[in-house]
């Protein structure tokens, strides 16, 4: 019988979600990709990939993260546990915002880049794990985290504190697990540097409410930046490593 996975991916219809969505369009896969839109090139590159490939995308505001649990809670319930060799839910979704100091931002931003970086993957995880914990298969929850989350930058704290809070609550589920029968194995993983559209935000920031703003310009223009499809290639290589969940805070660039 083939070998059947089942993969969530939040924020997958553009960057490195969707980069990491058509790599995983491969027999055998079911993907629940969830985004605030449908990507039409996703959809046609499911087409284009034959059978044995399902693509599932939901359009869904992770701004709203608990309506977002719910649903996927009753999808999961829904799905044959039996079916799937593994799941693994890859929480990818997030927002730099509008860069400026805490003492200029809007309540709305600031709240909103919590919800869909730190909330929205916690409940997630929640449902997935909650689930999932009586399934056959492997589980797997990949958190996607930032060097932003271990080093501080000014103008950046809604989106550093959300990742920071990542990393912490990944090390306490990763406990948690590891003493649960059939443990997930999560880790929150630093990407790289990505030329994506949150580049493109902090690049175009003033540089009176962004000073660090010349940095990202600086890594444009020396070609530091790993594109999108390049990223998603080494995230997922680190997904499948042997030791994955070892170390539940990581960064791609460690040695295997």
């Amino acid at each position: 019988m083939p070998a059947s996975h089942l993969y969530l991916i939040t924020g997958a219809s553009r960057g490195l979600g969707r980069a990491m969505a058509e790599q995983l369009l491969q027999p055998g896969n079911l993907l629940l990709c969830i985004s605030r839109r449908q990507s039409p090139e996703l959809a046609e590159q499911a087409g284009k990939a034959g059978s044995g490939v399902e693509l599932v995308q939901w359009e869904q505001d992770l701004a709203d993260p608990v309506p977002a649990a719910a649903r996927v809670r009753g999808w999961l319930a829904s799905q044959d546990a039996r079916r799937f060799d593994s799941a693994t839910l890859i929480n990818n979704a997030g927002t730099v915002g509008n860069p400026a100091p805490l003492s200029a931002a809007a309540d709305g931003d600031l709240s909103k880049a919590l919800r869909i970086g730190l909330e929205a993957p916690m409940l997630l995880a929640a449902s997935f794990l909650g689930v999932t914990r009586h399934w056959r298969g492997a589980r797997k929850v990949l958190n996607i985290s930032s060097g932003l989350g271990r080093n501080a930058m000014g103008s950046q704290a809604p989106y550093c504190a959300a990742k920071a809070g990542m990393d912490h609550f990944s090390r306490a589920v990763a406990l948690e697990e590891a003493a649960a029968p059939n443990g997930a194995r999560i880790v929150s993983l630093a990407p790289g540097i990505i030329d994506t559209d949150m580049q493109v935000q902090l690049r175009g920031a003033s540089a009176e409410n962004f000073p660090d703003r010349t940095r990202f310009v600086s890594m444009k223009e020396e070609g530091r930046l790993d594109s999108p499809a390049t990223a998603a290639a080494k995230v997922l290589k680190y997904l499948a490593r042997a030791d994955f969940g070892n170390n539940p805070v990581a960064d791609v660039r460690d040695p295997a």
